[in-house]
């Protein structure tokens, strides 16, 4: 199997590198593939020393040419950013001077990112599509992932989005209850960045409330909010969830302090200086403060899945609603518990929401398709629609102030607010 990696220079790859030398035992080719040629070189050598490490009997190619990777690829991982961290210091940034939340997947920096993306996410997809193998897949880990994915399933690629926010939580269950991760099955059910955990089955039995009764307070440090939202709740919601139950803390607690963006850059060039030692062969411990936990064995597990070599399997992806959750339109992409095969991921049973979770869900959709609108279409005025209806933002004095600060930030990588 010949996997290609679109934006494989990212500092996070020796990661995703590295499920597939542990676990991955299907891959042939790993072909890394990014436009940035000095640091992909870094990063490939020290992808292929990872491989070898591991006596995996595949190889490891880069390229910055993007036709030439993707060619005869059995799937593509999607894993951009768009501007860099750079980009990323702005959407945390610029949003704080109208009071709001400065974070890249939510909120009027989410937007910006969703502009700056989409469409160069639906430029590789088409030529993937045109020089991959027929029925290849494509796995998105470009946040934010929902609408990318929504962009991508509307011009009809065979594409699902991946998350680690579920396998995160499932891999803490799973050490607090002493039983095996794959023993748990979640009800992991939402937007992406906007789930909740609802249970945590093994053996059929939900464990969840067991959990919350005896870690209530681990598990709300871990989501970074007050116990007894999740008391109320009866659920443990992503850490994403408290720039909604807890908005305005973010907001007074971002000033004057550094934001993730400048951490995670201060980590690259950290990593980029390990990666160079021609003597390391193992990923390093500060890769963990890079982000993205347990991505590499969420994206080996799916993609094995979806070429047949897993059927039994429980994964958290984002689909198609289609039904699953019926107060969303069908076109909708929600980001729920799945089983994978050839054909594609299929939802598990999801019970009805709760009013406050469906209310919440069912607004951020609709700013979702909005947001999709103004990232294919352009035009300030989808911009202005898009943030007015963000329940994070929702005044007309915001959203108007929040439009011109985007654009004038992000101008370099809209054509058409140029």
């Amino acid at each position: 199997m010949k996997i290609a990696v679109v934006g494989g220079g990212s500092t996070y790859t020796p990661e995703l590198v590295d499920g597939f030398a542990r676990l991955g035992s299907a891959v042939s080719e790993l072909v890394l593939i990014d436009p940035a040629a000095e640091r992909l070189d870094v990063v490939g050598a020290f992808a292929a020393r990872i491989l070898r490490h591991h006596g995996h009997p595949g190889t490891v190619t880069w390229t910055t040419d993007l036709d030439a990777g993707v060619t005869d690829a059995d799937a593509a991982v999607i894993q951009l950013r768009v501007g860099g961290q750079s980009a990323r210091i702005s959407d945390e940034t610029f949003p704080l001077h109208c009071g709001c939340v400065g974070q890249e997947t939510t909120g009027a920096g989410g937007l910006a990112k969703a502009l700056r993306t989409v469409p160069v996410v639906l430029d590789v997809a088409a030529r993937i599509r045109a020089r991959a193998r027929p029925g290849a897949w494509i796995v998105d880990f470009t946040n934010p992932v929902g609408i990318v994915t929504r962009a991508l399933l509307d011009e009809g690629h065979r594409a699902v989005g991946l998350c680690n926010v579920a396998i995160g939580f499932q891999r803490r269950f799973a050490r607090m209850l002493d039983v095996e991760p794959a023993a748990v099955v979640l009800d992991h059910v939402g937007l992406n960045h906007l789930t909740w955990e609802r249970a945590a089955y093994v053996d059929g039995v939900d464990r969840l409330p067991e959990l919350l009764a005896a870690h209530l307070g681990e598990l709300a440090d871990e989501v970074d909010l007050p116990p007894e939202v999740l008391t109320t709740l009866g659920n443990v919601p992503s850490y994403y969830l408290g720039y909604f139950y807890a908005h305005d803390r973010h907001v007074r607690d971002a000033a004057g302090t550094p934001t993730r963006g400048r951490r995670v850059a201060e980590i690259e060039a950290a990593l980029l200086a390990m990666y160079r030692d021609p003597a390391l062969v193992e990923k390093p411990a500060l890769l963990g403060e890079r982000g993205g936990a347990y991505y590499s064995e969420a994206a080996v597990a799916l993609i094995a899945a979806l070429h047949g070599l897993d059927p039994d399997g429980v994964h958290s992806v984002n689909v198609r609603n289609d039904g699953t959750l019926p107060f969303l339109p069908d076109h909708a992409v929600i980001e729920v518990s799945a089983r994978a095969d050839r054909a594609g991921p299929s939802p598990l049973p999801v019970s009805p929401l709760a009013p406050d979770l469906a209310g919440l869900v069912a607004h951020v959709c609709g700013y979702e398709d909005l947001a999709l609108d103004a990232a294919v279409r352009g035009g300030r005025q989808r911009v202005y629609r898009a943030l007015l209806a963000h329940p994070l933002i929702g005044q007309h004095e915001h959203a108007d102030a929040l439009t011109d600060r985007l654009l004038a930030a992000g101008a370099q990588h809209l054509a058409w607010a140029r």
